[in-house]
C-alpha cells in the first residue's frame, strides 16, 4: 500500500503498486490529459514507472522544465525514427538535448540534403499524426547487443558493449522503431508537435577525429509554438547581429587560415579595444589595482609545479629553445606569482592586488574557432588578489559591486550569478574546497544577491563565480569570473610574513570582468547590432560638405572637434548628399553633421543622429556639447 505524497504536502494511499499515469488520474482528468512523465523522489521518471514503495511524487508537464528536457529527448528519438523510415539502410548512433533543441548523430551512404531534411521533418509530422505508443522495455545486455547486431546497427552494439555486464538495457519502443535510451519519453508520440529541423553537420564517432565522420542533424522543439516562434525570431535576430558580418560591413577585424583562431584588427576596430581597455584600466586603478606584465613563455617546470600540467597541458602550445622546454601562457596566474614572490611579503601589504591585461594562448581545437567569439589567442583584462583567508569575503564583495557597475556601463543589466563547486579532477583536500565554497557564498549574501549552483563545474584548483549577462535579444553569455584559490600559493611556494611573525600562505583571488578582450568586443556588437554607443564607436561623428564650397569649412570644425579629442571624420566628396548620408548612415555613425552653404554663412551644423533622427540646425559649441554628453553620461570624457 504505498503511500503517495504530492507537492502541496497532499498524501494519496494505494492499495497496490501504482503507475504514475495512475496517480496523474487520480487527481484529475485534466492533470492526466496533461502529464508528460513523473518525478518520483527527485528522479524524473516515465508515466509507465510503476511505484511500490512511499513516495514523493510530482506530474510533470509541459509547463515544467522537466517537461521540456522530455519533449526535447522525446523528439530526437521521433527524428531517429522518420529517418530510419526513410532510409532504411541509416544507421543511428546517439541523440542528446542540448541547449534550446537536440541533435541525432548518423551514418549514412551518402550526404544528407536539405531537401532530405524537409522530407524528414515531414515524416515526424506523419509519425505524430498516427499518435503511437511509446513504451520502454527492459533488455538483458547480451540479448540488446545481438539484437543491434542484427539489424545491423553497429553503432548502438558497440554503446551498449561498452556498459558493464550485468546491467539491464533500456530500449523504447515506437510503433516500427526500437531504440536504446535511458529515457523517460513522452507517452506517445501525439505529443510531439512542436519542432523543426535546423541544420545539418559533421561530427566524429565518439569526438574522435580518428573515427567515422557522422552526419549530425540539428533540431529544436517546445511546449508552445509562440516559445518555437520567439526563439526562431531570436535566431533570425541574431543572424543579422553577426559579429563577422558587422566586422567586415564596418572594417573592424578578419581572421585567415594562415592564423586559425587569431585576429587581424583594422584601424576602427583597435580604436574600439582601446576604448576597452582604457576603461578597464581606469577601473584597476580605482580599485587598487597594480598593473603588471608577465612573459608570454615560461618553462614547463613552472607549469608542472602549478598543476596546469597535469591538468591542462592538452590545451597548451609548447616550444623549445637551447635544450629546454617551455609553454605559451595559456593564463595568467603563475607568472603573477612570481612576482609576489620576487620580495618578502609583509601582511601590512596585503591585500597585494596585480592586474594585466594578458595575452594568452589555448589550442582550441579549430571546429570549435568562431570569429573571435572563440580564438586561440586572447586577451583578458585579468587580475589576481593575493590576501588573508579572512580578507577574502571582502574582496569578493567589493568586486561584485565593481563588476556589475561595469555591466551597467557597458549596457547590460541582466545579470545572473551562478557559483562552480568542486570539479572531479581537482586539487587539494574537501576541506579546502569547503572554506572556499563558502566564502564565495558568505561574499554573496553579503551582497544580497541570488545565485544558481554548478556542482562540478569549477576549475581544478577552486570555485568561481561566473556572471552570466543576458544580451539584447535574450541570448545568455558568461563573462567574469571570481575564484578563490588555496591550491596555487602553496605550489608555487607564496608566503608571507604574519602579524606573529610566522610565514604564512596567501590566499589567490582570480578575478576577470569582461574576460577575454576578443569575445566581449563580440559580444559588445551583437548586443547593439554594431550600433556602439557615442564613447565606444570607433567614430563619434563624420562632418559631410554638400558642395565643394562648405570643404574647409567642414575641415575646420572637424579640426576643432579633434582637439577636443573627439573622433570625427570628414566627408568631402562631391556625390550627392543623400548619398553619403545613407552610406554613413549604415556605418552606424553616431553623429552626422552636414553643412551646406546656410550653415558655413551662419557658423553651424545641421545635425542627423544614428537612426535617422534630425536634430536640427546647432552651433558648433552646441553639437559639441551635445557629443560630450553622450560621453559623461557613460561617465567618461573624450580621449580617455
Amino acid at each position: 500500500m504505498p503511500i503517495i505524497t504530492l507537492p502541496d504536502g497532499s498524501a494519496r494511499t494505494f492499495e497496490q503498486p501504482v503507475t504514475v499515469a495512475a496517480v496523474a488520474a487520480s487527481i484529475g482528468p485534466g492533470l492526466a490529459k496533461a502529464a508528460l512523465a513523473g518525478k518520483v523522489n527527485g528522479k524524473v521518471v516515465d508515466l509507465s514507472h510503476t511505484i511500490a514503495e512511499d513516495s514523493k511524487v510530482a506530474i510533470v508537464t509541459e509547463k515544467d522544465p522537466e517537461g521540456l528536457d522530455v519533449i526535447r529527448h522525446s523528439t530526437a528519438h521521433l527524428l531517429a525514427y522518420a529517418v530510419k523510415d526513410l532510409y532504411p539502410d541509416a544507421q543511428v548512433t546517439i541523440g542528446p538535448v542540448i541547449e534550446n533543441g537536440f541533435y541525432y548523430d548518423f551514418s549514412y551512404k551518402r550526404p544528407f540534403t536539405p531537401e532530405d531534411l524537409a522530407a524528414i521533418e515531414a515524416k515526424m509530422r506523419e509519425l505524430v499524426r498516427l499518435d503511437e505508443s511509446v513504451t520502454r522495455e527492459e533488455w538483458d545486455r547480451d540479448q540488446a547487443v545481438k539484437f543491434f547486431e542484427s539489424i545491423g546497427e553497429k553503432y548502438k552494439a558497440e554503446i551498449i558493449s561498452s556498459i558493464p555486464e550485468g546491467e539491464s538495457i533500456g530500449l523504447y519502443r515506437k510503433g516500427r522503431f526500437i531504440d536504446l535510451c535511458r529515457g523517460p519519453h513522452v507517452p506517445s508520440t501525439g505529443k510531439l508537435k512542436v519542432f523543426k529541423l535546423m541544420k545539418l553537420a559533421g561530427a566524429y564517432w565518439r569526438g574522435d577525429s580518428n573515427n567515422e565522420m557522422l552526419q549530425r542533424i540539428y533540431g529544436t522543439a517546445w511546449a508552445r509554438k509562440e516559445d518555437q516562434d520567439a526563439y526562431l525570431h531570436m535566431l533570425e535576430e541574431a543572424e543579422k547581429r553577426d559579429h563577422r558580418k558587422l566586422a567586415k560591413d564596418l572594417d573592424l577585424f578578419h581572421t585567415q587560415e594562415e592564423a586559425p583562431g587569431m585576429v587581424f584588427w583594422h584601424p576602427k576596430g583597435w580604436t574600439i579595444w582601446q576604448q576597452v581597455e582604457q576603461y578597464m584600466r581606469q577601473v584597476y586603478v580605482a580599485s587598487g589595482y597594480q598593473e603588471v606584465r608577465c612573459p608570454q613563455i615560461l618553462d614547463v617546470t613552472l607549469w608542472k609545479r602549478s598543476g596546469h600540467w597535469d591538468n591542462y597541458k592538452e590545451n597548451m602550445f609548447f616550444t623549445s629553445s637551447e635544450k629546454r622546454d617551455y609553454a605559451v601562457k595559456p593564463m595568467n596566474c603563475p607568472g603573477h606569482v612570481q612576482i609576489f614572490n620576487s620580495n618578502l611579503r609583509s601582511y601590512r601589504e596585503l591585500p597585494l592586488r596585480y592586474g594585466e591585461f594578458g595575452g594568452c594562448h589555448r589550442n582550441e581545437p579549430s571546429g570549435a574557432l568562431h570569429g573571435i567569439m572563440r580564438v586561440r589567442a586572447f586577451t583578458q583584462d585579468d587580475g589576481h588578489v593575493f590576501c588573508s583567508e579572512d580578507q577574502v569575503e571582502s574582496e569578493v564583495t567589493a568586486f561584485h559591486r565593481q563588476a556589475m557597475a561595469v555591466y551597467k556601463d557597458f549596457g547590460f543589466d541582466q545579470v545572473f550569478l551562478k557559483i562552480a563547486l568542486r570539479p572531479e579532477k581537482r586539487l587539494g583536500a574537501d576541506e579546502t574546497w569547503d572554506r572556499a565554497e563558502e566564502a564565495l557564498r558568505a561574499a554573496l549574501r553579503t551582497c544580497g544577491v541570488p545565485w544558481q549552483e554548478l556542482p562540478g563545474e569549477g576549475a581544478f584548483y577552486g570555485p568561481k563565480i561566473e556572471y552570466h549577462l543576458k544580451d539584447s535579444i535574450g541570448r545568455p553569455w558568461q563573462l567574469g569570473t571570481m575564484q578563490v584559490d588555496f591550491m596555487m600559493p602553496e605550489r608555487l611556494g607564496a608566503e608571507y610574513v604574519a602579524e606573529d611573525n610566522s610565514r604564512k600562505r596567501p590566499v589567490m583571488l582570480h578575478r576577470a570582468i569582461v574576460g577575454s578582450m576578443e569575445r566581449f568586443i563580440g559580444i559588445l556588437l551583437e548586443n547593439c547590432a554594431g550600433a556602439l554607443p557615442t564613447w565606444l564607436a570607433p567614430i563619434q561623428s563624420v562632418v559631410l560638405s554638400i558642395t565643394d564650397h562648405q570643404a574647409d569649412y567642414a575641415e575646420s570644425i572637424r579640426q576643432v572637434l579633434k582637439k577636443q579629442g573627439l573622433r570625427v571624420d570628414r566627408d568631402l566628396r562631391s556625390d550627392k548628399i543623400g548619398y553619403k548620408i545613407r552610406e554613413h548612415s549604415l556605418q552606424k555613425i553616431p553623429y552626422l553633421a552636414v553643412v551646406g552653404e546656410k550653415e558655413k554663412q551662419a557658423g553651424q551644423v545641421a545635425v542627423r543622429a544614428r537612426g535617422g533622427k534630425d536634430l536640427g540646425v546647432m552651433t558648433l559649441e552646441a553639437f559639441s556639447e551635445r557629443l560630450h554628453a553622450d560621453l559623461l553620461s557613460k561617465g567618461f570624457t573624450a580621449g580617455r
